[in-house]
């Protein structure tokens, strides 16, 4: 386990470009995670379907992770086949969507009391979103050397 830890800190956390393919691997999950998480939310808000809000947002965790993979399979598509472009989406780290999906939902329930999209909340919900999982990102490149871009 002491090594394990010593590993994950014997990386170099200053390289410019690294972080900046960390970023690029982050928003593209983070656009994907953000089509299903706000359009369920919205989904359930607008046609006042009234819910558990742990029912909606575990939903809304559940699409938002799978519009991420169809749209990282999309994207990787034009740079090999179909099916392995879905085999490198799926293979993505769920750590980092699970992640950036939790830390979403949550600023939403502490903003607005529930599952609830305001126009003022989605910036605040987009860059916990984003920052969340983005040393982990970081960190998988930097030490596995593995990206899905």
């Amino acid at each position: 386990m002491l090594a394990t830890t010593i590993d994950a800190l014997d990386i170099s956390w200053r390289c410019r470009h690294t972080w900046m393919r960390a970023s690029k691997n982050t928003g593209w999950c983070l656009t994907g995670c953000a089509i299903g998480d706000f359009g369920t939310i919205a989904y359930f808000q607008f046609m006042g379907i009234d819910w558990p809000v742990m029912a909606i947002m575990s939903l809304a965790i559940l699409n938002g992770i799978l519009t991420s993979i169809a749209l990282e399979t999309f994207i990787l598509s034009r740079q090999m086949t179909l099916q392995l472009a879905f085999k490198t989406a799926i293979g993505m780290s769920l750590i980092s969507m699970i992640s950036m999906e939790a830390a979403m939902n949550l600023v939403d329930v502490m903003l607005t009391g529930g599952a609830i999209l305001k126009w003022w909340v989605i910036p605040f919900m987009l860059v916990a979103g984003f920052l969340t999982p983005l040393p982990y990102n970081y960190w998988r490149l930097k030490k596995l050397g593995k990206s899905c871009h």
